[in-house]
């Protein structure tokens, strides 16, 4: 049987990129897919192939960022298919900017789609989810990108909604993760450091696996995906040692940093700029 038979998923900004491979392959493992964009053309385009392959796929227009299109996207899915088990909160935009010429209206703009939509979208999703899966797009650039700014902070909100999420939805079955994905897309073209990598169709797989039952163990997690390798990123946590003292003044403060708190590189440094 197909993994996601019987599953119906909402998939935003999936017409084309990421979104679109996702769409498809989730398709093709038997999942009924809603098809979000604010393209509602290219959302129909990839509601037709899906449809034309034998799987079923309907279209919800939109901007994530516009909360009454988002639970219209959850009430596209539960009038088509009569339930939803997944969402993928794939929607989103970056650019890039120096720090002090950044515009304002992108910069709010960006934080609307990639912040606010994914917020939005898992609000009106959880209140018809019974059991389920939601998966969203987190990325590296979350440790800090020259000249990217705002999309790093919106991805270092989104590892947050993440973690946050999935410790209140444990308890009703819900699953919450993050990708953390490098495939060469129209987005990624727009990072000017970016070095061309493999398809959106390579990531795809990590996503239907997250959304199936397969996984009902994975919640919380941030997954990187990459250059064909896979693994599960370190979440925010406090790092040996732990130096206790009952007064602290600058001079104890200065000697605890230059003998035992020896900061490892920074992650940007880590991950490469």
């Amino acid at each position: 049987m197909a993994i996601l038979a019987g599953k119906a998923v909402v998939i935003t900004g999936a017409g084309q990129g990421l979104g679109r491979a996702f769409a498809t392959h989730a398709a093709s493992h038997g999942a009924a897919v809603v098809i979000n964009d604010v393209d509602e053309p290219l959302a129909k385009q990839v509601a037709d192939l899906i449809t034309l392959k034998g799987g079923r796929a309907v279209v919800s227009g939109g901007s994530v960022a516009d909360p009454e299109q988002a639970e219209a996207m959850v009430d596209t899915c539960t009038a088509a298919f009569g339930r939803i088990d997944g969402l993928v909160n794939n929607a989103g935009i970056r650019y890039q900017a120096a720090i002090g010429v950044d515009d304002p209206r992108l910069m709010r703009e960006l934080i609307e789609v990639n912040v606010l939509g994914t917020l939005y979208c898992t609000n009106a999703a959880v209140q018809s989810m019974r059991r389920g899966s939601i998966v969203n797009l987190g990325s590296v650039a979350m440790v800090g990108q020259p000249t990217a700014l705002a999309y790093s902070a919106s991805k270092g909100a989104v590892a947050s909604i993440t973690a946050g999420a999935a410790n209140e939805l444990h308890e009703r079955g819900i699953r919450v993760n993050a990708v953390c994905p490098v495939a060469w897309t129209r987005m990624a073209a727009a990072d000017t450091k970016a070095v061309p990598s493999g398809s959106p169709e390579t990531i795809a797989p990590l996503v239907t696996y997250l959304l199936s039952d397969r996984a009902a163990k994975i919640t919380g997690q941030l997954i990187r995906f990459a250059n064909g390798r896979l693994h599960v990123m370190g979440q925010t946590s406090p790092k040996e040692p732990v130096v206790e003292r009952a007064d602290w003044d600058v001079e104890a403060i200065a000697e605890v940093f230059e003998r035992q708190l020896v900061p490892e590189d920074p992650a940007w440094v880590r991950w490469g700029r």
